[in-house]
């Protein structure tokens, strides 16, 4: 087995003890951390490859626990009509995008995560999530697999209206057809069969759901008027999730936004809320929703902005509460660190410019092992103990912006961004050293994923939605 060793750098390990280690150092054996302490105390063995990184700050490999595959090469389109947003991008990807398409995403995507020390990523196969075609779901984390990352794919059936018209251009032709939700089910668990566990564990699947109660609003707030019981359709989606996730003993993840929790638990039976499920955004939930997430210890995840998301009434119950990004389109990126910024920002803005808020401490935290235990994996990943698997970031830190390199969780936190990493190792694997990508040609990769972005405008005919930057407009206005 090969060993190397990490010397004389700033160590955050995120441990149980939340050591800053000054003089520290991490050797790694195979696929797992072996020992992490300071410089002095961790011993090398002859043959171990000695990395110096004085000037240098090794942190756990970040976690991003919620993010859209097919964001990264449709970024911008109809990013300046934003309330329109989905209704544009949702028939894009159900009948412009092919199974070509869904690869060269996987490579776009990971690299930009790659290079933002990413080391587990999760990716939901369109906006709205698409299984019709494992394939998607199959290219995507094939992509992934070649670059070295860890990625949950994320797969299940659309909301209502059930069937859904979806285009397939396996032959180059396009033929449109209607799926029902048992079709979709039956995509979801092809998904499963063929990648869970995949790569050595890197590839993980969990079934995914667009939201937790199909019957109400799917991206955004239901008032008590809107949401008042769960319909025949709501109890049957419920069910069949539930079934599918405990006979392949997968994890589940979905949207949930207020009105959902309440109504989801009233069937306690199936309801799509516990410790093995995590729900991205809780917009606007109630007092009483609060309550029904810490009593069934569901996790939650949260991408900055938000729109009124009771973060700290969630985690003052309790609740795990993990920072995500959400994908990149139509304006936003897979740089954690600057998400963990805007979250710390937006918060103290939203509490009344209170900056006793959100210590960057927490937020380190709301990136790493919070976002580990989400998923469910804090066990394997999110913190850099001996044993655990070796998931680690070197951020340079001789950098004019990152100077003095005095209280290092500050600094990360308050100024560095993705562009500082200079060494990403996942599963012992070193993937970017020096700044340069070592598994894959990463400027064929992005050629590749130029050329499949445009194809998909031509045949989607999204250049309608590619405006102009608005010159001299001080308000967004349109002519047609």
């Amino acid at each position: 087995m090969t060993a190397i060793v990490f010397r004389h750098a700033t160590v955050i390990p995120v441990d149980t003890q939340r050591r800053i280690i000054e003089d520290g150092a991490v050797r790694v054996l195979d696929d797992r951390i072996d020992q992490v302490g300071p410089d002095a105390e961790v011993l090398a063995q002859p043959g171990d490859r000695i990395i110096d990184c004085r000037g240098k700050l090794i942190i756990p490999g970040l976690v991003d626990a919620h993010g859209h595959a097919g964001h990264c090469l449709i970024r911008s389109i109809a990013s300046d009509v934003n309330p329109q947003w989905m209704k544009i991008v949702t028939p894009i990807y159900y009948h412009a995008t092919t199974r070509e398409f869904w690869y060269a995403d996987g490579l776009v995507s990971g690299l930009e995560r790659l290079r933002a020390g990413v080391t587990t990523g999760v990716s939901i196969i369109s906006s709205m999530p698409r299984s019709d075609d494992p394939v998607f779901a199959v290219n995507h984390a094939r992509a992934y697999s070649e670059i070295g990352l860890r990625e949950v794919i994320c797969i299940g059936p659309a909301g209502l209206p059930w069937p859904r018209e979806v285009t397939r251009w396996e032959t180059g032709e396009p033929k449109r057809r209607s799926v029902t939700f048992a079709e979709m089910m039956e995509g979801a668990e092809a998904a499963i069969q063929m990648l869970d566990g995949s790569d050595d564990g890197r590839i993980r699947v969990y079934l995914t759901p667009f939201t937790i109660v199909p019957s109400i609003e799917t991206s955004n707030i239901s008032t008590p008027d809107q949401a008042i019981a769960l319909t025949p359709d709501d109890r049957m989606h419920a069910r069949i999730v539930r079934e599918l996730a405990r006979k392949h003993r997968v994890r589940l993840h979905s949207d949930a936004f207020a009105g959902h929790i309440r109504l989801a638990w009233q069937d306690k039976e199936n309801a799509l809320l516990g410790p093995d499920i995590h729900l991205q955004h809780c917009w606007g939930i109630s007092p009483a929703e609060i309550e029904i997430l810490a009593e069934t210890g569901t996790h939650v995840t949260h991408a900055p902005p938000g729109r009124s998301t009771p973060v700290i009434e969630m985690m003052a119950r309790g609740i795990n509460v993990a920072l995500t990004t959400d994908g990149t389109a139509p304006s936003r990126y897979f740089d954690m660190l600057q998400t963990a910024r805007l979250f710390q920002s937006v918060q103290h803005v939203l509490r009344n410019h209170d900056r006793f808020f959100f210590p960057p401490g927490k937020v380190l935290e709301m990136i790493t092992i919070d976002a580990a235990r989400a998923l469910g994996m804090e066990d394997q990943i999110g913190s850099l103990e001996s044993g655990k698997k070796a998931d680690l970031v070197i951020v340079d830190m001789n950098r004019p912006h990152l100077t003095p390199q005095w209280m290092p969780v500050h600094r990360l936190i308050h100024q560095a961004t993705g562009a500082d990493v200079d060494l990403v190792m996942v599963d012992g694997n070193i993937l970017l050293e020096g700044g340069r990508v070592t598994t894959t040609d990463e400027g064929e990769a992005l050629r590749r994923a130029e050329q499949e972005a445009i194809k998909l405008v031509q045949r989607s005919g999204a250049s309608r939605y590619m405006h102009d930057p608005g010159w001299g407009q001080l308000y967004r206005t349109f002519k047609e």
